[in-house]
Order: structure tokens, then C-alpha cells, then sequence
């Protein structure tokens, strides 16, 4: 359930990313901000809360901020730092998530987009590029806006948490594309594959998030690690419930993951024990119709609990790190409520 606190700080960091994305909003370049609002759930066919996501991101930034604050941080100007002067780091991150998102599209050939088409189909791939390129730019210019309340120090250090998930982002990307054509893949080729895809942007939210609270480094470091194995945890799960997943709750197919051939966290498992799972994953493309007796024939050889049991340990890690980092008040119990949500999702 959304608290109140939560709700104010969703509503403004709606509005600050409107604000920000409002920097192509000029004659010329105004179908172009169209594709961005597109892209963003604000505008077109099908816009609206379904659209945009949820924005978990920016909004554990925020909690993280909140969570320790007090009234001795004070701007340059003297006025009390609040997890408001904070929005425009918030939005940078759900921009670079954002940015990340159109470029995937693209690469996996993906139709449609929470429901709606994707900008490539709609403008063509061209021209989606320079949307998400223009996603990404924004996003540089929104963190460093930061510097209206924040020492100059304080500013680079959170850019540059920044800037090194993106490259991790791409590091990550890299491996899961190169990973596509492989069969010889084992479960440690997975980690560093989800830990740049998943886990670089939620640790930097944390992490950044901490930062910008004025938190102790300790507690800096276990806000990081907290956001690093939540990725993790959110990653795996993702995984099972791409094979196993309610479609009714998912809104996904669950025949896709396996029918696209994706090299899930079960499905490495289960070429590693080289049974009948791995014996037909090897002779080509899963059919749809085949899907239900493979999956079944993946549980029945340990894939499910295998990772299951994973889920179950990174999740545990998260929730560890996140008690040494200890948020405080109403932030505090905000941010445990939805990293408990985010950890026990059936969708």
C-alpha cells in the first residue's frame, strides 16, 4: 500500500521529470519531445499509470534520502536540505532506466512496451536511437542540477555513481546479447550478466540516495550493497516467473522465456546437470506448444528450487544490508515496506 509520503514523492518526481524532458519542448524540436512523452506513459494511445511504470527507482532514492535527513544539513544558502532538493537526482536515474529501455527494445526486437508499441516501431529504429540517446543526456543534466543545493563534491561524487552504472549497464547488455548464440554457458557466466542488467542501476539509486541524506559512509556501503542483492534477488525472480509465472498476474506469457531460448538462472542450472532438459534445449527452438511439458521436465530436474533457493539467499542478503543501514522515521519503514514488497513480488 502506498503510503502518503510515498505518494508526494511519486507525484514529484512525475513533475520533475516532465520539467526535465521539457528541455527538447522548443518549436522545433517538438515532435520530438512527443516521442520522449510517448516513451515516458504521457501521452498517446494507452497513457497513463500502465504506462509509465511504477518508478520504483527514483523512489528508493528519495526513501534513502529521507531516511536520513535531519535539520544540521543545510544548503548553501542556509535553508534545510529536504529529500525534495534531491528530485532531479531521482529523476536522472528513472531517465537513465528510461534510456536503457528504448535502446532493449530495439535490440531484442520487442513489439510492445507495458502494453503499448515500442518508439522503434512506431519512428523506426533510427530514430528510437536518438530518443534514447536524448534520454540519456537529459539524465546527465538532471543530476548535476544538484548543485542549486548541494556542495560541488557532494554533486561529482553522485554523477559519477552514475556514470559508472551506465557503463556497467552496457557491460551487462554486452554479455547478455554476446550470451544469446552460446550453449556452452555455466551459472557464473549469469552473475556478471545481472549484476551490470539489474543490479548497477538499483545499487546506484541506494547508493546515491544515501549519499545525498548525508548518511555516514557505513552506512553509504550497506545501502549500496542492499540495493546490489536486491537487484539480484528481483533478477532471479524475474527468471522463475518468466517459466512459471501466473500469466493472469504477470501480464507475460510465460511460454516466452523459454520459447526465446534466454539463458534464465534455471534453465543454466539444468544444462549443467546435462539430463533430458539439456539434451532438447540443444536441438534448437522450444515451440509453444512444447512449452508446458519442458517446463515441467525443468522443475522435475531442480531448475525451480535451484533458483527458488538463490532468490531466497540474495533476498536475505538485501534485508540484512538494509538493517545495517538502518533508515530512520517514516522513510525509514517506507523503504523497508517496499523492498519487502519488491522481494516477495508474484509479478
Amino acid at each position: 500500500m502506498t503510503t502518503n509520503l510515498q505518494q508526494t514523492m511519486l507525484d514529484a518526481i512525475e513533475n520533475e521529470l516532465k520539467r526535465q524532458v521539457a528541455r527538447l519542448d522548443q518549436p522545433r524540436t517538438k515532435p520530438f519531445h512527443d516521442m520522449l512523452t510517448y516513451h515516458m506513459g504521457w501521452m498517446g494511445e494507452g497513457a497513463g499509470p500502465q504506462a509509465t511504470g511504477k518508478r520504483i527507482r527514483p523512489l528508493l532514492a528519495l526513501l534513502a534520502v529521507a531516511s536520513y535527513l535531519d535539520e544540521k544539513q543545510k544548503d548553501q544558502s542556509g535553508n534545510v536540505i529536504s529529500w525534495l532538493h534531491a528530485v532531479s537526482a531521482a529523476a536522472s536515474i528513472e531517465l537513465i532506466h528510461n534510456f536503457s529501455l528504448v535502446h532493449d527494445d530495439i535490440q531484442d526486437n520487442s513489439d510492445l512496451r507495458r502494453g503499448r508499441k515500442t518508439a522503434w516501431v512506431i519512428w523506426g529504429a533510427p530514430m528510437a536511437i536518438n530518443v534514447g540517446d536524448a534520454l540519456f543526456v537529459i539524465a546527465n543534466q538532471s543530476i548535476l542540477d544538484l548543485k542549486s543545493h548541494y556542495p560541488a563534491e557532494m554533486v561529482v561524487e553522485a554523477a559519477s555513481i552514475l556514470n559508472n552504472c551506465c557503463l556497467a549497464l552496457t557491460q551487462g547488455q554486452f554479455l547478455d546479447m554476446s550470451y544469446e548464440e552460446r550453449t556452452d554457458l555455466k551459472m557464473e557466466d549469469y552473475w556478471p550478466m545481472i549484476g551490470g542488467k539489474t543490479s548497477a542501476l538499483l545499487s546506484a539509486c541506494t547508493q546515491i540516495g544515501a549519499l545525498l541524506g548525508y548518511a555516514k559512509p557505513k552506512e553509504i556501503e550497506a545501502f549500496r550493497l542492499f540495493g546490489h542483492h536486491l537487484g539480484l534477488a528481483f533478477q532471479v525472480q524475474d527468471d522463475i516467473l518468466g517459466i512459471w509465472g501466473d500469466q493472469a498476474v504477470t501480464g507475460k506469457s510465460a511460454a516466452s522465456d523459454l520459447v526465446e531460448g534466454k539463458n534464465s538462472l534455471p534453465v543454466l542450472f539444468a544444462l549443467e546437470k546435462n539430463g533430458k532438459f539439456a539434451e532438447r534445449w540443444r536441438q534448437g527452438p522450444i515451440s509453444v506448444d512444447e512449452v508446458g511439458a519442458i517446463a515441467a521436465l525443468l522443475e522435475e530436474e531442480g531448475g525451480r528450487a535451484y533458483a527458488e533457493a538463490l532468490s531466497e539467499t540474495e533476498t536475505q542478503k538485501a534485508l540484512d544490508y538494509l538493517k545495517q543501514a538502518n533508515p530512520r522515521g517514516e522513510a525509514g519503514e517506507a523503504m523497508l515496506g517496499l523492498a519487502t514488497m519488491l522481494l516477495k513480488r508474484k509479478q
